[in-house]
């Protein structure tokens, strides 16, 4: 007796089943923007605007900016990271994989590998 092979409607199923797990718990694992006092040493500028800097450092990305600032951070797939709003001065978001992102700030996106 042979083996059926898995119905590809299923396989599908399977696969996005897979995929909608490990997104919710890769963007689960995010903490959000918190408030830096003292700027790391390690810190790499990566770019800097009249309104806002990007630098990376290991595992974060450190945003200092003159006002509160919209920030969507996406892995290089594309996938949705975080959404949310860093406030006046240095905040830090730590990531939950070292990899390479996309961080988009208003009309600024740029590419960062943490």
């Amino acid at each position: 007796m042979k083996l059926k092979t898995i119905p590809r409607t299923l396989r599908i199923t399977v696969i996005a089943a897979i995929l909608a797990t490990a997104t919710i718990s890769f963007a689960s694992s995010a903490k959000g923007w918190e408030p830096v006092k003292v700027e790391r040493q390690d810190a790499e500028p990566v770019i800097s605007a009249s309104e806002f800097e990007i630098k990376t450092a290991k595992g974060v990305i450190i945003v200092t900016a003159n006002h509160p600032v919209q920030i969507k951070i996406f892995t290089i797939l594309g996938r949705l990271v975080s959404t949310g709003t860093a406030p006046q001065g240095t905040s830090q978001f730590t990531l939950p994989a070292h990899g390479v992102y996309i961080v988009k700030i208003g009309d600024v996106t740029c590419k960062v590998a943490v």
